[in-house]
């Protein structure tokens, strides 16, 4: 999987050191000298990894990745830093300003490579959310911002682990901070029954797998999206690297330092929240795009979208697909006398009563106004003809309305079977048969009479 990578050192000869181990690996690399110049090509370039020095004149690293991490342009772009500090301290305060990683120099081939595809795998999956999230957006015009990065405290942990004596460690460490349920069986963690914001593998633990218990999480529905961290030893690197490679987000080394720990578990509930906040905010914008507000009816645009598909099945299948325009009888009138909130009421009824007299694999469109649709897959004409005339029957068998505001409603409905046509002449047969009801009386069911051309 290629990448695009900045590399920010102010020596030389380090950034061409580190261009040639990436350009082996067929990434495309940027170069910056300095934490300004990193900040203004992340800017205006797509990145997927800085690999960020710390020790730098004027803007130091760990100030560039805070930047880089306040900017909600570039809060979800993966930071590693790198630098010949190695102190435990440098450590976490490289992860509390925001990195996703701190790597020692000099770098090995095999935890910079392992780290820089695991990060530039989840950033692929983050920036497919956010193009979804603002494509919907788009849709809907509605401006929702992205959400911001929270705390990432009291996360609820999932932790497998071997024995007793590991919990009460892993629990002294993380104390407050965060929800700890510990569990020694793989099996409870692949099925979940509550919320999870990170699951806590031991690479050590010998009664069971862990390697495998990490495919496991990222092949199921439930767990695929949770983020896990591994706990390992120094010389455990190539089964992390593994470990990475099979959908790992993180690990920590053993001895484990509390605040280090405590560091990485809050990035990565971060994240996991951010990512779950773009789902929401996808879905709900979605739901704005493709539903009508006052009915809870698909939208025009939906039932446009839909309609496609299901006239290539009923060609490919030679299965029958018909359609129902509905119109409201007298709608205006309604509005002009009784008022809007009395005519909003009527199409909220109306609606109601075209779901509950239809199939669930009809779909359902308020198309504008006072017109409705319902498009019938699998049904011939004759059936159609029918259930459109229970349809009428049902909505002029009872008032609409509350109180002393009941109203008499009746509906014309126009019906059309595909023909083989466009889907523009499908709808308007149906809507011509719509018109006629209209004009000879309304309340009453019409057909399209044009014969199948295929």
């Amino acid at each position: 999987m290629s990448a695009r990578i900045l590399i920010v050192d102010d020596m030389p000869v380090n950034l061409r050191l580190m261009q040639a181990q990436l350009a082996e690996e067929y990434y495309d690399v940027l170069l910056a000298t300095s934490g300004q110049e990193a900040l203004d090509i992340c800017g205006r370039e797509m990145i997927d990894l800085v690999l960020l020095d710390v020790m730098m004149p004027g803007m130091d690293g760990f100030e560039v990745c805070r930047r880089l991490k306040s900017d909600p342009r570039t809060m979800h772009l993966p930071v590693v830093l790198v630098t010949a500090l190695d102190q435990q301290q440098d450590r976490v305060r490289g992860l509390e300003a925001g990195a996703d990683d701190f790597l020692t120099k000099p770098v090995r081939g095999l935890p910079l490579f392992s780290r820089i595809r695991s990060l530039t795998r989840l950033k692929i999956l983050t920036d497919e959310l956010r193009m979804r999230a603002e494509t919907s957006t788009k849709l809907t015009a509605a401006l929702q911002p992205a959400p911001p990065l929270d705390s990432g405290l009291k996360g609820r942990v999932y932790a497998i682990l071997d024995t007793p004596d590991q919990s009460q460690r892993l629990a002294r460490l993380i104390g407050t901070e965060h929800n700890l349920i510990v569990m020694s069986e793989p099996d409870a963690a692949v099925q979940p029954e509550e919320t999870v914001d990170l699951f806590i593998i031991d690479l050590r633990s010998t009664g069971f797998d862990p390697l495998r218990l990490c495919s496991r999480l990222r092949s199921q529905e439930a767990t695929r999206q949770i983020p896990i961290l591994l706990l390992a030893a120094p010389e455990d690197e190539a089964r992390v690297g593994r470990g990475l490679e099979l959908g790992a987000n993180d690990y920590c080394q053993t001895p484990l330092d509390k605040n280090e720990l405590l560091a990485r578990i809050r990035t990565q509930v971060r994240r996991r929240r951010y990512d779950e906040g773009l789902r929401r905010s996808f879905q709900s914008t979605l739901e704005l795009a493709i539903t009508d507000p006052l009915t809870g009816l698909h939208n025009r645009r939906f039932f446009d979208t839909h309609l496609r598909p299901l006239i290539d099945q009923s060609r490919q299948s030679g299965r029958p697909l018909c359609v129902m325009m509905l119109d409201i009888d007298h709608f205006k009138h309604i509005n002009d006398a009784f008022g809007h909130d009395a005519g909003d009421e009527v199409l909220r009824q109306f609606a109601h009563r075209i779901l509950a007299n239809s199939r669930g694999s009809d779909l359902a469109a308020r198309m504008g106004g006072e017109e409705f649709a319902l498009l019938m897959p699998d049904l011939s004409e004759d059936e159609a003809l029918q259930a459109a005339d229970r349809l009428r029957e049902v909505v002029a068998a009872s008032p609409f309305g509350e109180g002393d505001k009941e109203l008499p409603v009746t509906a014309s409905f126009g019906l059309a079977m595909w023909a083989g046509e466009e889907p523009r002449e499908f709808l308007k047969r149906a809507d011509l048969a719509l018109y006629q009801a209209k004009r000879e009386g309304r309340n009453r069911v019409v057909r399209s009479t044009l014969t199948r051309m295929i």
